[in-house]
């Protein structure tokens, strides 16, 4: 734990060098297919493959209505032993195109501290910089995503949207909005942060992100306002995930042209459409509590597990094929962009 709390704040001082709170905290893979509750409720597999993190609780129909996350969910792969949420990470899983067209999966390896989780992703829940302020946690029913995964335009991609090409694991500068173009020594990691301003009142709008919206002016690392039209603070929801590219390092495996070689499962070799989902499932005020302690990375008033115990926590696939091995297109069909 003396590391963790080490690694983040090395980290953070880098990226917003007035934090003072902040949750960080592992979550491993709970379980990957073609299921996608939020864009494609009730359906058995959904257009590209997805990485799912946290409660058990998820499934192909999540309703609001109908699904109290908390009190169905008997397990979570996360730290937080009361976050019972379900996260997507790029709502997508990596694969290395190899020059004949096939496809392998490209594996995950955990982030400095957390080097024994099974994949998955750490999670950081920021409330305000510079103390000023308070922020409103996520209630239950909020749902929302950003990034588009059908964008293939750089100009159309939020900054908070980015590729970190790995020197080392402490490496965090140098982000990108598309892929990286070189080798990467340590492998790519993958940096989502959602919108910290809402609406106050709707939970989830069909498009499933109208209802939150990045400040008006600066930034949230800057203590940017809110715009009149989102005037509720929320905490700074923000993933990192660490992709081992590293096995494909070679370039003499890289496309002919020397392109780089990593699409997503969507079918993306830019890495403009890179996006993330997110399912509230805090267990009661668990959240709300901790933002109003100012946690620093670690967290006395919530509970906690191992990440050995999270790693045993797992869903059944529900779609029946083959994600792994060399594929000769990518899962559920789908092309990838010419």
């Amino acid at each position: 734990m003396q590391l963790q709390s080490r690694y983040a704040a090395a980290a953070l001082a880098l990226l917003v060098p007035d934090v003072l709170a902040l949750l960080r905290f592992s979550c491993s893979q709970l379980v990957v297919e073609r299921l996608d509750p939020l864009v494609n409720p009730g359906v058995t597999g959904s257009p590209h493959l997805h990485q799912i993190i946290g409660g058990n609780a998820f499934k192909a129909s999540m309703d609001p209505a109908t699904v109290d996350i908390p009190t169905q969910a008997t397990c979570t792969t996360c730290t937080f032993a009361e976050d019972f949420s379900n996260y997507w990470e790029q709502t997508a899983v990596l694969y290395f195109q190899a020059r004949n067209g096939t496809f392998k999966r490209v594996p995950q390896k955990g982030n400095v501290g957390f080097e024994s989780s099974k994949g998955g992703m750490t999670i950081y829940y920021t409330p305000v910089i510079s103390g000023q302020g308070k922020v409103t946690a996520f209630k239950p029913g909020f749902r929302m995503i950003v990034g588009d995964p059908t964008n293939r335009d750089a100009s159309k991609v939020p900054r908070q949207l980015t590729f970190t090409c790995l020197k080392d694991p402490m490496t965090r500068t140098g982000e990108t909005a598309y892929f990286p173009k070189q080798p990467c020594p340590a492998g790519i990691m993958v940096n989502v942060r959602f919108p910290t301003c809402w609406d106050g009142k709707t939970l989830d709008p069909p498009d499933h992100s109208s209802h939150v919206a990045y400040p008006s002016s600066g930034t949230f690392e800057s203590n940017g306002p809110c715009p009149a039209t989102h005037p509720v603070k929320i905490p700074q929801l923000f993933y990192e995930v660490i992709w081992d590219t590293t096995a494909f390092n070679n370039k003499a495996d890289w496309p002919a042209d020397g392109s780089q070689p990593f699409v997503w499962s969507f079918g993306d070799k830019t890495g403009y459409g890179n996006h993330g989902d997110y399912v509230f499932g805090w267990k009661g005020d668990a959240l709300q509590k901790a933002m109003d302690t100012n946690c620093n990375i670690n967290c006395p008033a919530l509970k906690s597990q191992t990440i050995s115990t999270g790693n045993q926590c797992s869903v059944k696939t529900s779609v029946d094929e083959t994600i792994d091995g060399w594929l000769t297109e990518l899962p559920g069909g789908m092309p990838v962009d010419k």
